[in-house]
């Protein structure tokens, strides 16, 4: 996809921002995911970069098998739900989207090593080339602490995208809102949404049409 891997050289400010640079002190680290062990690439600058978050664990440990089709993990930071997707389903076509340059780069280069077929993309890119996207289903470890205007403006952009059956499966911690963010999707964007799981104080939550 044009452009989806480019990096811009620029202070980085957090692991939500656009203007990180390309990566500046990579090392490995060996992590399981959904009982499958795999060594990436992580760097500073990207949503929790010395380790697998345990809100991501969580999600590993509580989704069912994705389908086929476009299946989408949206914040993807240095690739676990990608390349978990990508691994259980290898037919399916995986998208990995960040606002973090970094993010993609580290994506795109864990999924090499793990040979995972994933695309990566910038998000309004992805969309601007693909304005009918359709999903077939959406994991996501969302950025709850960019606060909750830009993490509503977001969902409002993807999870509307879910196909007719299609599904999402997000997590979120209890003390910073994840309670709330299930009765604001119900709320606000209209959709089915219950909590499928409650562990380690994270609240997995799945929306459907």
């Amino acid at each position: 996809m044009s452009g989806a891997n480019a990096v811009r050289c620029a202070a980085v400010t957090h692991y939500f921002s656009a203007d990180s640079p390309d990566l500046v002190d990579p090392g490995e680290i060996e992590v399981i995911l959904r009982g499958r062990r795999v060594r990436v690439t992580t760097d500073r600058g990207v949503f929790s970069g010395d380790r697998l978050d345990p809100g991501t664990a969580v999600l590993l440990e509580t989704v069912p098998e994705p389908p086929s089709g476009t299946l989408l993990d949206l914040g993807c930071g240095w690739g676990p739900i990608a390349i978990a997707l990508a691994q259980a389903a290898p037919g399916a076509r995986v998208i990995g989207v960040d606002v973090n340059p970094r993010a993609l780069t580290l994506t795109a280069r864990n999924a090499r090593v793990t040979g995972c077929a994933i695309e990566v993309a910038d998000p309004d890119a992805l969309l601007a080339a693909e304005p009918d996207l359709a999903l077939d289903a959406i994991w996501s470890n969302p950025p709850i602490r960019i606060g909750k205007e830009p993490l509503h403006a977001m969902l409002r952009t993807w999870l509307p995208r879910l196909a007719d059956d299609g599904v999402a499966y997000l997590v979120a911690s209890k003390n910073l809102g994840g309670d709330s963010l299930q009765r604001w999707i119900h709320d606000d964007l209209d959709m089915e949404v219950e909590r499928v799981a409650s562990r380690k104080g994270f609240r997995v939550l799945r929306v459907t049409r």
